[in-house]
Parts: C-alpha cells; structure tokens; sequence
C-alpha cells in the first residue's frame, strides 16, 4: 500500500573523494552489495519480506503450493452479477468487466503460503540499504507485454506517475507524499526513492505492487486513453491471460497468451493452467445457479448461505457429475457488515449508532434466514491473534495510554466492543429494542405523536438502507423492520448496479452492506481505510471513520519493526475501532464453500491464503472427456 524515501548524502572535498563517490555508485550501479557511509549494507534479494525470513531461497523452483506438472488445456467458466461498461479497472465512473485488472502485472508477486512476503515476477531481483530509504528493481530481460514489446523501467516509472496524476485520489494523495521519485536508471533498472520521516517497513512491497502499464500505448492516444475514465477499448499488460471476445453486459473471454513471457520462471510453474477463462454475466443469483445446474458455467464459489444448504439438491449433483466442498480459508475474516455513513448527521452521536447495531438480530437472522451456517463476527482481525480480547494490558495497554486525551477512557479498563447477543426465537429481541429506544431518548431523539423520532429541531430520524442485490432483501428488510420499531424512518432502497456503484464512490448513502479488508500484516494501507487525510473521499472507507486516537496507531503499525510492537498496536486498534460502533457486525463463514462440474483438480496442499482457482487449478482432460460423452456437459 504505500511507502517512503531518504537518500544518502556523499559530500566530496578532494579529487580523491569524488573518485570514491563514484567508483561506490558505479558498484552500485553495477548491482554489488556494499556499505554506504562504511556502515550501512546493500541488500540484495529475490524478495521481499516485511517481517522476517523468505521462505523460499534464491533459485527455487516453485512454490510449494503448486502442482508443477499441472496440464494445460479446457475453460474454467464462472457467473458474474451485474453489468459492466468498461475495460479499465481504474476508472473513477463506471464499472469494470471481470478480470479487467488482471491483465497488468506487477514488479513482486505474493506468496499464498506466507504473509507479507513477495518475489520477483516483472523484476528478478531489488536491491536496498538496510534503512530502506530506496530501493532499487532489477528488470527480467525478457519481461514483455502482450505486444511483444519489452517491459522496461521507462514503463515502470510512467506507471507510477500516471496513477499519482489519474488513480484514485486516496490512493494518489497517500503516495505522492510518500514516495516522492521514481528514477530510470537505465532500461532495466528502476529506482524508488522514500520520503524521510516515513515508516519503512512496507514500502517496498508497495512499489513491488504496483501494475504495470505500456507507456507507449497510453501516449499513443492520451485523450482517449485516460486512467480515470471508463473506455472498451483494452489496455496492453503483460499478464498470462488476454482479452478474446466480449459481448457487454452478456460475457467475457479471456485466452492464455501462447507467447506469454514468464511461463518458465518459478513464481509461475505450475500455475495459469487453462486455456480460456469464460465469465457469463448475470442479472441476479437465481438466474446464475440455473446456468450452472445446466452446465452453462462449471464452477461456482457459493456465498450466499440458502443456496448452500437448498439449491444443490439437483441430478448432476446426485450422479456425481458436480462436487459440492467446503475448502479452508486461512485468511482473516474481512470486517464486513452494514456500515453507517458518519458524514451524515444522525450518526454523529454513539448512542444513535449503538441503537442501531441493537437492532440487528443475528441469532434469529442466521438460524431463521441463513440456516445456522455462520458465526457472528466481532472483531476486525476475527480469530486472529491481532483480536482485541479481555482487559487491556502489558504493551497494548501501554498504547492506549499514550494517546492520553484522545481515547475514549471507558476503553482502558472495559473488554472490546463485541456483536450483542439477541433471542433466536423470534425476529425482534424486545430486550434489546428497550435498550436501544433508551439511547435514542438519551441522544435526544425523543418519539412523536405519530410514534417517529425527531430531534429538538423537528427533524426526522431516516436511514435509507442502500442495496445493489436481491440476495440482501430478505436479511435486510427484517433489519429495517426493527429499525422501524423504534420509531426510525427506516426504508430499503434497492437499485440497480451501476447507481449503486455510483452512490457508494461518492458515499451518498445513509447504510450499506460493505467492509474493511483486514490483513495479518497491516501496514500502510490502513491509512486509506482509516487514516484522516484519506476520510473525505477513500473508496476503501466507505464509513468514512477516521480520528487522531486511529490516525497515532495506524502510524505505529506502520513503524512496527518487530512482531510483538504490531501485535499490541493492531490490537489496540481493533479495540478502538469496535468502540466507535460505526458498522454493524454481521458474519463470516473462515472457509470456501465451491461446487464445480467434476472436471477440475486442484493440488493436495492448497495454500491458507489463497483458493487460487484461476491460477492453481487444472482441467483433467479425461473427465472432461466423460462429462461430456455421458451428455451431462455439451
């Protein structure tokens, strides 16, 4: 996510010196691990860890996640809901097709198997001081894009540049302060300086990650060829895949590039295994699962909790010609729920928003409505070990007492925020609804004669609940229905996909169904979701939630160097998170539920932090054959 810059000063006075001064750059240059100012080493690397040790050595063959001798051949297909009117996965208006970001590569690529840790792809190797003020990439010769045309460092550092000029704005104001300069050192050779006063600590992963763009496609065109507006026309990547055919709104056809680059390099064998990835674009779910109970599309990855325990009860299933399987997930559960906008008013005061996470029932909603197949969710690193837990103490307590005025002091000696608890038995939990009708009165939000609350002004208490899919109806609507019962102008309002892109970008919604992605290794990427600077127009922080008690700890974890600092600082800001009440916690599920046409294989050890359907898995050709000889497929 992001990262910052120092150089080192070579003051010359004699002729001597220079000479010094220029022999240790031509070193440099010349990629030898020294010291600067007699002190300071050059390293030098495959990769790139944020904490500790690689696991994989220089050299390695593969990683162990992979089958390496996988076949290559068939069509992975899947649904996607919706509609799409572009190509350009970084517009700001409308909505990308499918896979549109897939098509750049990036300098690193990650690990499945291990956090926070990344390998060459487009570069082979980087080099760094220990302070990590700059960092230096190493090109592969014979990266290409899907032109054939090189990928050189000219790329690296327009790509740079023309996110900061017409990327997202959060991402844009987040790393221009931090990453001040990229420098072409030669075609090959890519130099990122950091700005002082920055931590350090994933700011190599962040340029490592940045895609990467053909700059002499973009200035062919530059009018028509802007990063922040929505265009059909593809743009040039280097990626395994390549655009085939499109039908807009209906299907999009992706084709294994035969002249892709990287296929033998090691961070790639055993991976990108299928001829043509087909998405089938669907106007809701219902109409998707037909389409896969007919063969239309093979594989599906199930998140909605009814289709899962009703839908797969059909004859492919019972022949065996479908697998129904419940995959580990190793990832943290993201902080999903439905979020309250605080740049609107009526969620100004915490008690309004405790009155509202009271109304949602989770017990009654997961055992009447989904079956009994989730667990509640309460913290934003769920069952992880960055979860705030009991009392604060030793370090972390260490840390919420150093924020001294700026933190709630009811979070020193209180166990975190966690979801309520509600009666399973029926929709409404009175005892809960007294609870919150008491905040409302406290907040000032007295009830009417018409039994709606309004405040000392007359002004009425609405919350629209924002929605883009058919599959919320039926969980939100209770939701709203209790809102309602405690004399809130609560609505449902559901619209169709590109408004409701729109709105939740320009964050005109009251509530919505969203989240906060949540990482085991959080850096510097909390500060578009959380950070202050970022609050007013961050896509990743659809609340809006930001303060000088988030923005000291989010610094902290980014300085962390040493696992137990980021311990006690996430967790004290998982603490302060959950105190501010600004989503409400709905479920998660910790693992993959998928069916697919018996057709697929996937290898024996699936790494935790990745299904990586689309780039582990493989066709096996002889049960392709059969499905289709039986007449279950066409």
């Amino acid at each position: 996510m992001i990262h910052r810059p120092a150089a080192c000063m070579i003051r010359a006075n004699t002729n001597a010196i220079r000479w010094g001064a220029m022999a240790l750059a031509l070193m440099m240059l010349l990629g030898f691990a020294t010291v600067v100012g007699a002190e300071e080493k050059i390293i030098k690397s495959h990769g790139f860890s944020e904490f500790g040790d690689l696991k994989y050595p220089e050299g390695f063959a593969h990683f162990d996640y992979v089958n390496p001798d996988a076949p290559r051949g068939g069509e992975y297909s899947y649904a996607a809901q919706g509609t799409f009117d572009s190509f350009n996965p970084f517009t700001r208006q409308g909505r990308a097709a499918a896979r549109a970001a897939d098509q750049y590569e990036s300098l690193l690529v990650p690990s499945y198997d291990e956090p926070a840790s990344y390998y060459g792809l487009v570069a082979e190797s980087l080099e760094y001081p220990e302070s990590q003020d700059w960092v230096i990439f190493n090109l592969r010769p014979q990266a290409r894009f899907s032109d054939g045309t090189p990928i050189t460092a000219q790329d690296v550092v327009f790509s740079h540049n023309i996110l900061l000029d017409q990327g997202l704005q959060s991402y844009a104001e987040a790393v221009r302060k931090r990453i001040p300069k990229a420098e072409v050192l030669d075609d090959h050779r890519v130099k990122f300086y950091f700005a002082e006063g920055y931590p350090r600590r994933a700011m190599i992963s962040q340029v490592g990650g940045t895609p990467i763009f053909s700059k002499a496609w973009f200035e062919a065109d530059p009018e028509n060829r802007r990063l922040d507006e929505p265009r059909m026309e593809p743009g040039i990547g280097s990626a395994p895949y390549v655009l085939d055919s499109y039908d807009v709104n209906r299907r999009v056809i992706y084709k294994r590039n035969p002249d892709y680059w990287g296929d033998d390099i090691n961070v790639n064998v055993g991976r990108n295994n299928f001829d043509t990835i087909r998405i089938e674009y669907f106007s809701d779910s219902i109409a998707a699962m037909e389409a896969f109970k007919a063969g239309e599309i093979t594989f599906r990855q199930e998140n909605n909790s009814k289709n899962w325990a009703t839908s797969y009860e059909f004859p492919a299933l019972a022949s065996g010609a479908v697998v129904q399987k419940e995959l580990a997930d190793g990832n943290v559960p993201n902080a999903t729920g439905f979020v309250m906008n605080l740049d609107r008013p009526q969620f100004s005061d915490p008690r309004v928003r405790e009155a509202v996470q009271l109304a949602f029932n989770f017990e009654w909603t997961n055992e009447s409505l989904q079956y009994g197949l989730f667990q509640q969710r309460h913290s934003f690193w769920e069952g992880t070990d960055l979860e705030a837990t009991g009392i604060p103490q030793g370090r972390e307590l260490e840390v919420l007492q150093s924020l001294g005025d700026d933190l709630d002091p009811a979070i020193l000696t209180s166990e975190p925020v966690s979801a309520h608890s509600s009666k399973p038995e029926r929709q409404t939990d009175r005892r809960n609804l007294r609870r919150a009708m008491k905040l409302l009165d406290e907040a000032g939000w007295g009830v009417g004669d018409d039994g709606v609350r309004r405040n000392a002004q007359g002004q009425t208490l609405k919350i629209e609940f924002l929605s883009e899919d058919p599959v919320l109806d039926r969980i939100a609507m209770p939701f709203v229905s209790n809102l309602k019962a405690m004399g809130i102008d609560a609505s449902y309002n559901r619209i169709d996909n590109a408004q409701f892109t729109l709105r939740r970008r320009e964050r005109d919604f009251d509530m919505i169904s969203s989240g906060y992605r949540s990482s085991l290794q959080p850096s510097t990427g909390l500060y578009q979701q959380y950070g202050t600077e970022a609050a007013a127009f961050s896509v990743f922080n659809p609340s809006g939630v930001h303060g000088p008690d988030i923005e000291v700890l989010i610094d902290n974890i980014v300085k962390a160097t040493e696992a137990n600092e980021l311990t006690a600082n996430v967790r004290a800001l998982d603490r302060v998170l959950r105190a501010k009440r600004f989503i409400v916690p709905t479920w998660y599920l910790g693992k993959h539920w998928v069916a697919y046409w018996d057709k697929y294989e996937y290898p024996e050890n699936l790494p935790p932090y990745a299904l990586g359907v689309e780039d582990l898995w493989w066709i096996d050709a002889d049960k392709a054959a059969a499905l289709k000889s039986s007449g279950a497929l066409k």
